[in-house]
């Protein structure tokens, strides 16, 4: 079983048996067709491809983050409409730098799927590694499609989360620590390009989910990954460590990596700043503190 990652030799290996379900999740924030196009032009033969703007998040409100999480049991009706069972293999993949890849994998676990892993490197790991090349469109049904009984992992997330109401309680009586994916300039609130506020959620440290990867695109070594997290923590538990981002996307970027350190545990704060900052009684911090 592949809960975390696989390699691109793996993944060939693998897809030569049946029962395996590969999820093409390239996209771009600011271009929503790009990875669609992408997909298009080239992919895993077999992969269904998955929209993070159409399928993978709830309807948005203008309260709820620019990528709400959707209920448990929508997200499971379309998994089971992908052809997901408890037994399916599950590899996801996108562009290379696996972004987009770990917030399926954290959804997937978070369904209670263990049996998730992210391709390593991403599309051009396959490429590099020789990989077949399939043009044919899957592309994955919506869950409107027909109604459907939702898998049966049970009613409640086998991932923790928290709500933006936690997390300002947890201003007045920390019971947790925020940790911030998001680039170091955004979280200072020197720039601003996706929402319409800067800063960040006061007390929260930064680790900018780009220091997971080498330059290739692949996880550095979980050793590296570790040393480097616990540097952040300073001998936090990881189980008191609640992830967040701009909408709830890279944030399990960094809750992948510290699992795969064996920091093991998290929480992901869905709604991230795009959600905190839609409310201005919530206070906001900038600088590096």
């Amino acid at each position: 079983m592949f809960d975390l990652l696989i390699s691109a030799p793996q993944l060939q290996e693998g897809l030569k048996s049946p029962g395996w379900l590969v999820f093409d999740v390239r996209h771009d924030l600011a271009d929503h067709e790009a990875g669609r196009r992408a997909y298009e032009q080239g992919h895993v033969p077999g992969a269904i491809y998955l929209d993070h703007e159409r399928q993978l998040a709830a309807p948005k409100t203008g309260r709820n983050g620019r990528h709400p999480l959707p209920e448990l049991g929508q997200f499971a009706a379309l998994m089971k409409l992908q052809g997901l069972t408890p037994a399916t293999q599950v590899v996801v993949y996108d562009g290379g730098n696996s972004m987009f890849a770990a917030h399926l994998w954290w959804m997937l676990h978070w369904l209670g799927h263990e049996r998730s892993a992210v391709l390593d490197g991403g599309w051009p790991a396959w490429l590099d590694a020789g990989g077949a090349v399939e043009t044919k469109v899957n592309v994955g049904s919506l869950t409107e499609a027909r109604a459907l009984e939702a898998l049966d992992y049970g009613s409640a997330p086998a991932m923790p989360t928290a709500d933006a109401a936690a997390v300002l309680a947890n201003l007045d009586a920390p019971a947790f620590t925020v940790l911030d994916a998001r680039a170091a300039n955004r979280f200072r609130g020197e720039v601003e390009p996706m929402d319409p506020v800067a800063g960040h959620i006061p007390g929260a440290l930064n680790r900018p989910n780009s220091l997971n990867v080498q330059s290739d695109g692949r996880f550095k070594p979980a050793a590296a990954l570790r040393a480097e997290f616990e540097a952040v923590l300073g001998g936090r538990d990881p189980s008191l460590v609640v992830h967040q981002c701009g909408s709830g996307i890279t944030a399990c970027h960094n809750l992948f990596a510290m699992e795969l350190a064996g920091l093991k545990g998290s929480a992901l704060y869905p709604g991230s700043w795009s959600e905190w900052c839609s409310d201005p009684s919530r206070p906001v911090a900038k600088g590096s503190e």
